[in-house]
């Protein structure tokens, strides 16, 4: 069974999101404020559609938390929809109202709106594409934000930045510094300035001459009534040697974390490390070699210098993006995952009415231009919510001190090797 256990329920013009997650300890501090603060960045974004200028995402702690702290209970969230005021007939569950709204009969390409009408029997679409929509990412963001803040504890960071909208990339899309003699790239140090400068993107980039360009794209794509994907990146610093385990495929870390990404909406491509890169490439080529023993690198940064020591077994790469046989091996984790483009359009894509089988123009719903820097968002949240599982699931505990204590003990053991 799993160690952390989350639901999430709503539809888009609802009255609004809930959702529970079980299975955090006691004791981790967790405020409105510090879920809040994710649910902004998930808001944010150039190419964001109108409804971000309605809705503006706060956290309602129902349950599970007292005077600031978890208390081992489950822990209950409400985000309120501000737009439900324009939908209270259109979407009540009273049948007094039924028929108070015309039913969307034209499918859009590439959304759950056919294959879901076919699968539940409806001929309204609206009973689909309320709940399929991505609206639901912010309860995820909201979950995942506690996640994060139990995981913090333990010294583990996560992060996210763009490295690619349509057909702009940054100039070193894979960040890999193959510079033998210098750790930075393997410190956990070098993602987490890559973060900071992509908070400050409109497009969270941190190539400040790519998101210059990723911005016009955008106009581009607006002024012609599309839409634009792209690629993002994740990274997760400070995870202890030994997540995950190779002896199941469904207790394997990178499987779960491809899974929990993949789920995010539109997205439909997910590499750990090097990924698909690796499949062209010579095994002496990518594999990281392993070392023992104390190496002193200088750490090169613009806010940071000083030396940089590993200990015990280390390694001068990351090619295999933190995991090695369904297990963290102790260097950052890297996920990277592709968005397809947003599939409502201002110009809208043939289709055909459901009811009557005539072709016509795909509805359309209000929707964003570019999503990729909301995306990134819901999957640090995503990949907080697997690794606290995953590092419940090793190290165990009710409370934050009992967890505290298994960790310790872990992490004494480990550095006597």
């Amino acid at each position: 069974m799993a160690n952390i256990r989350f639901l999430t329920a709503g539809e888009s013009h609802g009255k609004g999101l809930i959702g529970i997650i079980e299975g955090i300890p006691s004791g981790i501090p967790v405020t409105s404020d510090d879920i809040d603060k994710d649910l902004r960045r998930r808001q944010g974004g150039y190419g964001r559609g109108g409804r971000m200028t309605i809705e503006s995402d706060h956290a309602n702690i129902l349950s599970g938390v007292r005077w600031g702290n978890t208390l081992g209970s489950p822990i209950a969230l409400l985000i309120e929809n501000k737009d439900w005021k324009n939908w209270e007939e259109g979407m009540s569950a009273e049948a007094a109202y039924e028929g108070s709204i015309k039913p969307v009969t034209r499918p859009r390409p590439g959304h759950a709106d056919l294959a879901g009408a076919i699968k539940y029997d409806t001929h309204d679409i609206r009973d689909i594409l309320e709940r399929s929509s991505a609206r639901e990412t912010a309860m995820r963001v909201g979950l995942g934000a506690i996640a994060k803040k139990f995981l913090l504890e333990f010294g583990i960071i996560f992060g996210s930045y763009v490295i690619q909208i349509g057909s702009i990339k940054i100039q070193n899309s894979r960040f890999k510094i193959q510079d033998k003699k210098n750790m930075y790239h393997v410190s956990g140090v070098m993602y987490r300035e890559l973060f900071e400068k992509a908070e400050k993107s409109p497009v969270r980039c941190p190539d400040a001459d790519a998101s210059k360009r990723m911005v016009r794209l955008i106009d581009k794509a607006t002024k012609e009534g599309n839409s634009l994907g792209g690629v993002f990146e994740v990274f997760v610093t400070g995870l202890p040697v030994g997540l995950g385990s190779h002896t199941q495929w469904d207790r394997k870390l990178d499987g779960r974390l491809a899974q929990a990404l993949m789920s995010i909406q539109a997205i439909k491509g997910v590499e750990i490390g090097m990924g698909f890169e690796m499949s062209g490439r010579s095994g002496s080529e990518v594999m990281d070699e392993i070392f023992y023993g104390s190496q002193k690198s200088e750490v090169r940064s613009q806010k940071i210098k000083k030396e940089y020591i590993q200990s015990g077994f280390y390694r001068k790469t990351n090619n295999a993006g933190g995991v090695e046989g369904g297990m963290t091996n102790g260097m950052p984790v890297i996920i990277r995952a592709a968005m397809k483009p947003i599939p409502t359009l201002r110009t809208p894509l043939m289709s055909v009415d459901i009811n009557t089988r005539k072709p016509f123009s795909a509805a359309y719903e209000r929707s964003d231009i570019c999503a990729v820097p909301a995306a990134a968002v819901v999957a640090e949240a995503m990949a907080a919510l697997v690794i606290a599982d995953a590092f419940l699931e090793k190290f165990g505990g009710d409370g934050r001190d009992e967890v505290l204590r298994n960790y310790n003990s872990y992490m004494s053991y480990v550095n006597t090797l």
